[in-house]
């Protein structure tokens, strides 16, 4: 059983943050400035030892990495951030890929949107760098640069092609020619192509999502778990979901091409709350569609860190109920799924309450959680 964890790298100062956020600003400052907003909220939320590490340091990913190799983590995949031709936090991923003495499975996710401050509770909605796609000649200076992460030993490549994840193709309007003209440069490079994946549940539930280009959809949780439990609890039927999904969708096309974040406008709200057992429950019910279905599965969710009072909080996950859910999820995988991938949110969201890292809480009470599990299952 392959376990892949998403990986976030802005745990390093860059100078478009420092402008925007304050100097110095990473994913610790968020952290370090939260607070519980009621009884019995765990904010804010310590790494073990004060471990507020600083992802420039190639120690730190060895550190990881080891860690990950240790407790059952079969690779990483690092979120990478383009926008035509512009990128930000781009060194940790490319420290790993130089530094040979880092031996550890990853692949891409390319975060598709534009860069915005819709996380920050007190913001105005705003637009900080907006998605351009360009064309060819766009399309192929991007490739150019994964290139090399591609052919790296320690890329992810499924049947002879590098495994490519896209965070939501639905906002691409230039969608199945690029990742055409992609699948076309791999093979000029000798590989048999490009294996891409999609990873938001947004794209599922278009009526129109066009999957021909798509080895495999990734059920990224808890967001799979919370259309399901909300069809299954008869919340709201499935086709009044997939209708406010296609709203979002146009509104979300249209942030991106004017460079605002009405969206973000719309959907503020106070604090809301789910559970995780429920949202396991819907997890570990979810069968393989068909040999595209890549399963996922979630440690925790509270992204107050970011957004204050509009965020989500999940309650009910500590180690226990985290070993009890991925040790039923993964037998779930062997018996139902056509692949041995299983994506993880995450091994360091932070700000949003999913990671495996350590903390001063349960030290290390996940990891330990998944290597059970994994032994549970023979894995």
């Amino acid at each position: 059983m392959r376990i892949i964890a998403f990986y976030l790298p802005q745990f390093h100062s860059i100078p478009e943050n420092d402008e925007w956020w304050g100097k110095g600003f990473t994913e610790w400052t968020n952290m370090k400035a939260a607070r519980p907003l009621f009884d019995g909220h765990r904010q804010p939320r310590i790494p073990l030892d004060n471990n507020y590490y600083n992802l420039l340091d190639n120690s730190i990913i060895k550190w990881q990495t080891e860690l990950a190799k240790k407790y059952g983590v079969y690779g990483f995949c690092f979120y990478h951030y383009w926008f035509d031709g512009h990128m930000l936090l781009q060194k940790p991923m490319e420290n790993m890929r130089e530094d040979k003495e880092i031996n550890f499975p990853y692949c891409i996710c390319w975060a598709n949107e534009g860069w915005t401050n819709a996380w920050k509770s007190d913001s105005n909605a705003k637009v900080l760098i907006s998605q351009r796609y360009g064309n060819k000649k766009e399309w192929k200076e991007h490739f150019e640069y994964l290139l090399p992460f591609f052919k790296d030993e320690n890329y992810i490549i499924e049947n002879g092609k590098p495994l490519f994840v896209l965070y939501r193709p639905e906002i691409c309007d230039c969608l199945n020619e690029m990742l055409e003209y992609w699948d076309s440069l791999a093979r000029e490079n000798g590989f048999d192509g490009m294996c891409y994946a999609y990873q938001q549940v947004s794209y599922y539930l278009k009526n129109d999502r066009d999957e021909s280009h798509f080895d495999y959809r990734i059920e990224y949780q808890p967001g799979y778990a919370r259309y399901d439990s909300q069809i299954s609890s008869g919340i709201i039927s499935s086709k009044w979901l997939k209708l406010k999904n296609n709203i979002r969708y146009i509104v979300g096309k249209v942030d991106s091409k004017v460079g605002t974040n009405f969206l973000s406008s719309l959907t503020k709200q106070g604090l809301s709350y789910e559970d995780y057992s429920t949202l396991c429950e819907s997890i570990i019910n979810r069968h393989g569609e068909d040999e595209k279905s890549v399963a996922g599965m979630f440690v925790d969710w509270d992204n107050t860190p970011r957004r204050g009072k509009r965020g989500r909080v999940c309650r009910g996950s500590n180690p226990d109920t985290f070993k009890y859910y991925m040790s039923k999820q993964i037998k779930n995988v062997k018996d139902t799924y056509k692949n041995d991938m299983l994506f993880v949110f995450a091994w360091n969201e932070w700000a949003e309450g999913g990671y495996l890292e350590p903390d001063m809480d349960n030290e290390y009470g996940y990891l330990k959680a998944l290597k059970c599990a994994l032994e549970e299952n023979g894995e």
